[in-house]
């Protein structure tokens, strides 16, 4: 359980989290979103992996990112809690707001870089 916490006390893997609550999301999607490096969001995702908090599954060439729903269930409430707090901080909300627009623009992991070109301020 240590651990546990341990990985859920960096703000770069809620942020992560806070995505993959919407839906499944490939590293390149997670990178541009957070705005950062891919090795940086490789290496948050081992992390919650290890910890078993997002599983993955590979399609065609993409490997996807979700929540393990096994974690959800075995810690209901400290997910709620995380969540709730999430809802509340304006980071976590502008990253929201950023996977909307994303997924709304129809723009792919080949010209997702557009992203950051938009303002969430």
């Amino acid at each position: 359980m240590d651990n546990l916490f341990k990985s859920l006390g960096d703000e770069n893997r809620l942020r992560i989290i806070n995505l993959l609550r919407k839906e499944e999301l490939c590293v390149c999607e997670i990178e541009a979103i957070l705005d950062t490096t891919q090795s940086n969001v490789s290496r948050h995702l081992t992390r919650l992996r290890n910890e078993e908090i997002v599983i993955f599954k590979k399609k065609s060439q993409w490997i996807y990112y979700e929540i393990d729903p096994k974690f959800i269930e075995d810690n209901k409430l400290l997910y709620e809690y995380l969540i709730a707090k999430m809802d509340r901080n304006s980071k976590f909300t502008r990253d929201l707001k950023k996977l909307s627009v994303y997924k709304e623009s129809g723009m792919s992991c080949d010209n997702i870089e557009e992203l950051n070109k938009v303002n969430f301020k």
